[in-house]
C-alpha cells in the first residue's frame, strides 16, 4: 500500500445542518409548507433516481454543467410547487459550497495524521463538483492535501472504471498499491476493486457483511499497520 483515497461526503464530511433541513429552510423562505421529514424523503428518493438514471443510461461521463443540471432536477423534484426555481437551487447550491456547512467526522483528523507520518499518499476522490476542492481547502487537514479529484473535473462518475484510472494515473501508482475507503459499497468498494485497487467499506452506523468492513476511519491504521 502507498497511498489511501478517501471519498468524501459521508466518509469524511457530513452536512451540518444536515441535508433535509438545509433544503427545508431554504424553501420555507421561498413558500414551500413542507416538513423536514417529508422534504427529506423526497431528497432521497430524487438523488436515488438520478443515480439510477446515470447507471442505466451508461451516463456515468460528467462535468461541471453535467452537475449542475443533475441537482437541479434533484431541487426541482423536493419542491415542485415552489415558482422560483432557480432562486431556490442556487440557493441550495451556494449553502452546500460553504465549508461552514460540512462538518468532519470526529475519526478524521487524528487518522489522517497517523497515516501521514507513515509516508502514504492521502487524497480524497469523490462524485461531487469543483465545489470540493474549496470545502478541502478550507478545512483542516484536508487544506493540505494535493490530490482532490470532483468527479466533474475528473470527466467520470464513480463506479466507472474511468474514474479509477485517472485517479491512478494522477497518483503516479500502481492500481493495487492503492487502498480506497468510502461508506458506499458499490461506488467506492465494488468498484474500486474491480478497478484493481484495494478497498474498504466503512460502515458507520450498520453491520456489514464484506469482511473488510470498518466501522471507523481508526480501523484503516490496523491496515497500515504493516506500512
Amino acid at each position: 500500500m502507498r497511498a489511501v483515497v478517501f471519498d468524501a461526503v459521508g466518509t469524511l464530511l457530513w452536512p451540518e445542518p444536515a441535508v433535509g433541513a438545509a433544503y427545508t429552510s431554504a424553501a420555507r423562505r421561498l413558500g414551500s409548507t413542507r416538513d423536514t421529514v417529508d422534504v427529506r424523503a423526497r431528497f432521497h428518493a430524487a438523488w436515488r433516481a438520478e443515480e439510477a438514471r446515470d447507471c442505466d443510461s451508461g451516463g456515468l461521463r460528467t462535468d461541471e454543467a453535467r452537475e449542475r443540471r443533475r441537482w437541479q432536477r434533484i431541487v426541482a423534484e423536493v419542491f415542485p410547487e415552489v415558482d422560483r426555481q432557480n432562486e431556490l437551487f442556487g440557493a441550495l447550491w451556494e449553502h452546500f459550497a460553504q465549508a461552514a456547512n460540512w462538518r468532519l467526522f470526529d475519526d478524521v483528523v487524528d487518522t489522517w495524521r497517523e497515516l501521514s507520518e507513515k509516508g502514504l499518499a492521502l487524497a480524497v476522490a469523490s462524485n461531487f463538483d469543483r465545489r470540493l476542492l474549496e470545502i478541502c481547502a478550507s478545512i483542516a487537514p484536508l487544506a493540505a492535501c494535493r490530490h482532490v479529484y470532483a468527479s466533474s473535473l475528473v470527466g467520470w462518475r464513480k463506479p466507472a472504471l474511468e474514474f479509477f484510472q485517472h485517479v491512478a494515473a494522477a497518483l503516479n501508482l500502481p492500481a493495487e498499491s492503492i487502498l480506497m475507503i468510502g461508506d458506499d459499497y458499490e461506488n467506492d468498494v465494488v468498484a474500486a476493486r474491480q478497478a484493481g485497487w484495494q478497498a474498504v467499506y466503512l460502515s458507520r452506523e450498520r453491520v456489514a457483511d464484506d469482511e473488510a468492513a470498518i466501522s471507523s476511519l481508526r480501523e484503516v491504521l490496523a491496515v497500515a499497520g504493516e506500512v
